[in-house]
């Protein structure tokens, strides 16, 4: 596949007809926020990218692998909302749990600029690298947590909190 840029209506083409009213939920939560989205279809799959108005840092990710349709949350402000990361089922601390770790927070071996997770959940300690410590696979169980982790992420930008 080559990359090429896609409209929304492209990219929810290609979601599955179960997923595609959350889609369709999360795309009108985050432009009504002020976010920039693209759609891409890449090597790899397809893409949607929501970046933050003010950043122009990508706040999450929809992407495409042979297991499903994922959601890459960009965490960056998650110490202001870990209560949250309690109330998470077991499937999604889980893929947590199966994430890579941060080479930066680890072994200090990664780009100084590579920002990780170290956060705490159930008292367990989690040290993951930014692009696959919060990745879930998009699920009927799921879809509710992924919505209020993206809407706390997206709160504290915003406020600054």
């Amino acid at each position: 596949m080559s990359q090429a840029k896609l409209t929304f209506e492209q990219f929810l083409d290609a979601v599955e007809s179960g997923h595609q009213s959350f889609i369709i939920d999360l795309n009108n939560y985050f432009t009504e926020n002020g976010c920039k989205a693209t759609f891409e279809e890449k090597k790899s799959g397809l893409l949607a990218s929501y970046k933050h108005s003010k950043t122009k840092k990508s706040v999450i990710n929809v992407l495409f692998r042979k297991e499903g349709m994922f959601v890459r949350i960009y965490g960056e402000h998650v110490n202001n909302y870990l209560d949250f990361l309690d109330t998470l089922p077991k499937e999604m601390i889980d893929s947590i749990r199966d994430s890579g770790v941060c080479k930066r927070i680890v072994f200090n071996t990664c780009s100084p600029k590579c920002i990780g997770y170290d956060v705490k959940i159930h008292g367990e300690h989690f040290q993951k690298c930014r692009y696959g410590g919060f990745r879930f696979l998009v699920t009927e169980t799921n879809k509710p947590f992924i919505k209020e982790f993206i809407e706390n992420e997206l709160l504290a930008r915003l406020t600054g909190k």
